[in-house]
């Protein structure tokens, strides 16, 4: 490869110009990937909205790949087992999130498959757990149109977390038969 095709040469040469004002784009991207890991088609265009020109965005991608810094599978596998745990996102949201962060469907399968369905299950039965505060839990026994007013509350707030419908109903409806059983 010749020097006036080598990307890091090329990025050199644009952060020694003195005309230049602000960050390059490179420097742009170490920052974008300095917060979080980022997907090919995010970090380009976040890129392109910081006003770089679509040869340095080219340029910055090319250099990004030589040195292993993006990859959409891996980011995919962080991203599920990172929201999963720590945001109790379910399977149906990972998928929505990880489509518009524009990872290819056959890496946000494999992505998701990761997660088992056990702990799918516990995780949302934690977040119903927490929902089923004692004034909550004193309403549902009192009442059963209060009974029947919060399973569909919490099968819907399942659901909008992205769990399956057939997840929720099971989860919401162990959860109450439990508070009969206490």
């Amino acid at each position: 490869m010749n020097k006036a095709s080598d990307p890091e040469q090329t990025q050199k040469r644009r952060d020694s110009d003195p005309d230049r004002k602000g960050p390059s784009a490179w420097d742009s991207a170490l920052r974008l990937l300095g917060v979080r890991a980022r997907s090919r088609r995010e970090m380009r265009e976040r890129l392109t909205r910081k006003g770089f020109d679509t040869d340095a965005v080219d340029e910055v991608m090319a250099r990004l790949d030589k040195h292993r810094l993006l990859d959409d599978t891996d980011f995919a596998a962080e991203w599920v087992r990172s929201r999963h745990l720590n945001s109790g996102k379910g399977r149906v949201a990972l998928r929505h999130e990880l489509r518009t962060k524009g990872i290819d469907e056959s890496i946000i399968a494999d992505a998701l498959s990761d997660i088992d369905p056990d702990d799918e299950r516990e995780i949302a039965a934690g977040l119903v757990a927490r929902k089923l505060t004692p004034s909550v839990v004193e309403r549902v026994a009192a009442d059963r149109a209060e009974r029947e007013k919060t399973l569909r509350r919490l099968v819907g707030f399942l659901v909008r977390r992205g769990y399956s419908q057939s997840i929720a109903f099971d989860v919401v409806g162990e959860a109450l038969r439990a508070l009969d059983d206490a």
